[in-house]
């Protein structure tokens, strides 16, 4: 995977240069309503993701911008390569290595899905889009899905750190400005909440798994056996540890500067559950509490979340 890595690395090295250079009204665009990050993002890639044909095999993990995808990446990405040690000679993995593209399935340029539809099964890829965003084709052909879904007063807070630390999104002064914004879907990526509600109409799927951030954070172990079980990779007991082991937050961490360059700083700040209570007002709170009700609250995904215990002081 160290192909991937230099691949994630330039790709957003470049993009941040580019962003250095843009004024604050310029690092976003919009795209079908929702805004996204110029320096990473483009119209022509989103249209030729349109056409992009997907396997029934394909691994795809989504989830909204700081829910944990990074986290969930780096076990899916040593469960396949355990998975493809198993089953594919050495010659053919030079092959794909070769091949490697950058995981995030709208990041990038319009040709990288001539170059995918290259590389051998299993295809792993990343995803921050709603369903509806979605090639038609990850629906038709049954490509497994894990979601993962976190509570929405910590994704507001670890996204308000994080367009702070990263020169391709608007920066705000205070937590209020950026929770004002993030409220009236102001801020790239478009509402949390909005993305929940359209994901929930997908959650019954045999072809989707829901695990929340939360619950791989209680019991990681855990986690990464039903992950394995869903996609359907065998794992030895050697196997096994030495996934939960790589995929610590202090291993990620320490290991950051190499799988995510000077992204890793910004990415791997604290991974923590209820950092919220260190920002949100009494009044931010209730909002929240409020729109969550209105929202998702009683649906799969909103009970999933358990947001009583983690969203309520």
């Amino acid at each position: 995977m160290e192909t991937s890595r230099k691949t994630f690395v330039g790709l957003v090295d470049k993009a941040i240069a580019a962003a250095n250079s843009m004024r604050r009204d310029e690092l976003l665009f919009s795209y079908k309503g929702t805004l996204y990050p110029r320096t990473l993002y483009s119209p022509e890639t989103f249209k030729a993701l349109e056409s992009f044909e997907a396997r029934s095999d394909d691994v795809i993990l989504a989830g909204y911008p700081k829910s944990g995808t990074n986290w969930l990446s780096q076990i899916l990405t040593d469960l396949i390569a355990i998975s493809q040690k198993k089953t594919r000679s050495r010659e053919s993995s030079v092959n794909a290595e070769e091949l490697e593209v950058f995981p995030y399935l709208e990041v990038g340029d319009a040709e990288k899905y001539e170059r995918m539809a290259k590389l051998p099964s299993q295809r792993f890829m990343v995803t921050n889009l709603r369903p509806e965003n979605l090639p038609k084709s990850i629906f038709k052909n049954n490509a497994k899905i894990l979601l993962l879904i976190r509570n929405p007063k910590d994704v507001a807070t670890s996204y308000f750190h994080f367009s702070k630390g990263v020169a391709t999104l608007p920066t705000y002064e205070t937590w209020d400005d950026f929770f004002r914004d993030f409220m009236t879907k102001k801020t790239a990526w478009g509402c949390y909440l909005e993305y929940l509600s359209e994901w929930n109409k997908y959650a019954d799927k045999e072809n989707i798994m829901t695990v929340t951030y939360e619950e791989v954070k209680e019991n990681p172990a855990l986690s990464v056996k039903n992950i394995a079980t869903f996609f359907g990779i065998p794992l030895t007991e050697e196997e096994f540890q030495l996934v939960v082991e790589r995929s610590s937050f202090q291993a990620m961490k320490k290991n950051s500067d190499k799988t995510h360059g000077s992204f890793g700083d910004v990415l791997f700040r604290k991974g923590a559950v209820s950092d919220w209570k260190n920002l949100f007002s009494e009044d931010q709170s209730e909002k929240m509490d409020k729109a969550f009700e209105e929202r998702i609250a009683g649906t799969k995904l909103g009970k999933k979340l358990k947001y009583d215990l983690y969203c309520k002081a």
